[in-house]
């Protein structure tokens, strides 16, 4: 017959009590006397029954197994059936992640093909937009409002029914955007006066600037002989890690870091916003800050390319290029933009009003006509070189193929060079390598400033 046994309410423990009970060996249970339940019939032995039965000199009866206490062991067997669920959970958990790593691999070489060719659709379209933007009548220019640039004008019969966004073909879509290259000043054809130009524009300080300006021109030139404030072999075999001078033309615009007198700052620019000024009540900036080093209010990223022609598309370029091509302040740069950008002053929109050629340089405020004659030579309003990148999307798979095209004439529309986009997230501006001289002890370089990225232009 099966007991119900319950506890009497002077013999009732916390639950914390039994817990303990059981993880300390039963203590708890020791302390507690259970009386069978009053629905089974059966009456709860009396204290005095022990006594009378060795008085009658009986054996006591052997307790029954189910008024025992439950065993000490009980507790030790529930931890090693927990610790079990969990070893095996965390086995479940890293084989599902080892399957759906090996899955996403799996689908992205199957993905791999379909990439490759939506990739260079891309880059054919682009080659087919920039060659039509020679045959638009009555836009003897390339400017921001064209097509190719994003723009709503530019267009022909041919060019009519194109779209650069979300391209559908195949079981994905693409975007194209392309950049000209002539919208920046070339820096393999950069001269002493230009230079110094752009290094007094990002604010360099002019005692230094002579230095700089010699040590780009020893890299950049074929000989072994040092300007007098530049650098050649001798100093660069000096530096820990010893490297040699380039002794030719940039191939990369992040080569400049590798020059003696170019640090991270004045390539990217200084970035104000790491820098802690107070404030007063105001809300205004006090002249006081922690930052105790040269601040660079432009970059030359934003200046120069390695990959443009000689001269500088008027349409295209911003007024920091203007205003180092020109030798110019600032409002006479922007009043170019302005010029070009129309009524609403805003650029790439109906109302801009491009530049037909160079001469019409004359007809801005601040700038002299004679010397716009001058200029012709340095500026024009066509561009040749394009930088295409063409971002591929397959089922939420992203990659990005990034290219160089340059443009002869309308027909002629050659590939440079095409890539994927492979430059990793962490090599931003803070992990660019410097080297030092030698003697300083300094961490291995985790990445070398001459890599090529996918927009070095």
């Amino acid at each position: 017959m099966q007991l119900l046994l319950q506890p009497r309410a002077r013999d009732l423990q916390s639950p914390l009590d039994v817990l303990l009970g059981v993880l300390g060996g039963g203590e708890g249970f020791r302390q507690r006397r259970w009386w069978p339940h009053p629905s089974s019939g059966l009456r709860p032995p009396s204290p005095l029954a022990p006594r009378r039965e060795k008085a009658r000199g009986a054996v006591p009866p052997v307790r029954n197994a189910i008024w025992q206490r439950p065993s000490s062991q009980s507790g030790v067997a529930l931890i090693i059936v927990m610790l079990v669920v969990v070893v095996l959970a965390v086995l479940a958990g890293g084989f599902a992640y080892s399957v759906k790593v090996e899955t996403t691999l799996a689908r992205n070489a199957a993905h791999d093909p379909e990439f490759e060719w939506l990739g260079r659709s891309g880059v054919e379209l682009a080659r087919f937009v920039v060659g039509q933007s020679m045959n638009i009548p009555n836009e003897p220019y390339d400017a921001l409002n064209q097509k190719w640039a994003g723009g709503p004008m530019g267009t022909n019969e041919a060019l009519a029914g194109v779209s650069l966004t979300d391209v559908r073909l195949g079981s994905g879509t693409f975007n194209v955007k392309i950049t000209d290259c002539e919208r920046k000043l070339n820096i393999n054809l950069a001269d002493p006066v230009l230079l110094a130009q752009a290094l007094k524009t990002c604010g360099v300080d002019p005692v230094e600037a002579g230095q700089v300006s010699d040590s780009i021109l020893d890299w950049i030139d074929p000989d072994n002989q040092t300007r007098p404030s530049g650098a050649e072999g001798d100093y660069y075999l000096g530096l820990d890690p010893p490297y040699q001078v380039k002794n030719g033309p940039l191939d990369d615009l992040s080569e400049l870091m590798l020059i003696r007198g170019v640090p991270p700052d004045l390539f990217y620019g200084t970035d104000l916003s790491q820098i802690d000024v107070p404030r007063s009540v105001t809300g205004r900036a006090l002249a006081v800050n922690k930052y105790t080093g040269p601040i660079y209010t432009n970059a030359l990223r934003d200046m120069f390319t390695t990959t443009s022609a000689r001269t500088v598309n008027l349409n295209t370029a911003s007024a920091l290029v203007l205003q180092v091509a020109l030798g110019v302040d600032g409002p006479t740069a922007q009043a170019i933009v302005s010029r070009r950008a129309g009524l609403d002053g805003q650029e790439g929109t109906d109302d801009d009003t491009p530049f037909r050629n160079p001469g019409e340089l004359g007809g801005v405020s601040g700038i002299n006509p004679q010397a716009a004659q001058a200029f012709a030579q340095r500026f024009a309003v066509r561009s040749a070189t394009f930088e295409i990148e063409v971002a591929v999307d397959i089922g939420g798979q992203k990659r990005t193929m990034v290219g160089l095209i340059y443009r002869v004439n309308a027909r002629d529309v050659r590939t440079l060079y095409t890539h994927w986009n492979t430059v990793p997230a962490w090599a931003g501006r803070r992990r660019v390598w410097r080297p030092v001289r030698r003697g300083k002890r300094r961490p291995p370089p985790r990445w070398r400033a001459g890599a090529r990225p996918s927009r070095g232009f």
